[in-house]
């Protein structure tokens, strides 16, 4: 059985999450943390549960979900692992935090693993499976569990909304295509983590989420 563990980070309360089973193995997911507090949270929660922490992973490579990448290279030795389009068609995370005025808590991170739709993530004895929802980033992937009834879906679906598609590569249209293929299609009872605000179900969204 995977634990989600999630975790509130940065200015934009982004949600990441660090995924572990029995064995002790783990992937983090949109790791946000950006100040020092936060950095200490996390790793001393990977420490005092005794977890060997495998892969950083990436729903997309908005600044807001990336800030804690070069933590995790320079404490892990990770890289980030996300779908090509993401680094190709976006600004790097450190030009995007010059529009916010973060640029001097930035530091690029290479991506040396790139992630496609419909692949199989293993840590422990555990899988994830990988579904390509793009519209709010062009390349915005989602981690599906089958086993524990989870999906992480980073800024496409929120509890009673949508991701934003105002921003590089965004298209309304191709997000509710795919929310509505990849998300609504798994079974009702599917916890659904979001990238910011709370948790919510497949079947809450189907019934009254006033956007699909």
């Amino acid at each position: 059985m995977i634990t989600v563990k999630p975790f509130e980070f940065n200015y934009f309360s982004v949600n990441t999450y660090l995924l572990y089973d029995d064995t002790g193995e783990a992937v983090l997911i949109d790791c946000g943390c950006s100040r020092p507090a936060e950095e200490k949270e996390l790793s001393d929660f990977i420490s005092q549960n005794g977890l060997t922490l495998k892969r950083l992973l990436c729903t997309h490579m908005h600044i807001d979900h990336v800030l804690g990448n070069p933590f995790i290279y320079n404490t892990y030795g990770l890289y980030p692992e996300v779908h090509r389009a993401e680094v190709e068609q976006l600004p790097s995370p450190r030009k995007q935090a010059e529009m916010f005025g973060l640029q001097d808590r930035v530091v690029d991170v290479a991506v040396e693993k790139y992630l496609v739709g419909n692949e199989s993530i293993r840590f422990g004895n555990s899988e994830l499976k990988t579904l390509l929802v793009p519209g709010h980033s062009p390349g915005s992937l989602a981690f599906y569990s089958e086993r524990d009834a989870f999906v992480i879906v980073g800024d496409a679906l929120f509890n009673g909304s949508i991701g934003r598609t105002d921003l590089w590569g965004g298209n309304h249209d191709v997000l509710i295509a795919a929310i509505k293929d990849k998300h609504l299609s798994l079974p009702d009872e599917t916890i659904v983590y979001p990238g910011h605000g709370p948790e919510t179900r497949i079947v809450d969204e189907l019934l009254n989420n006033p956007f699909l």
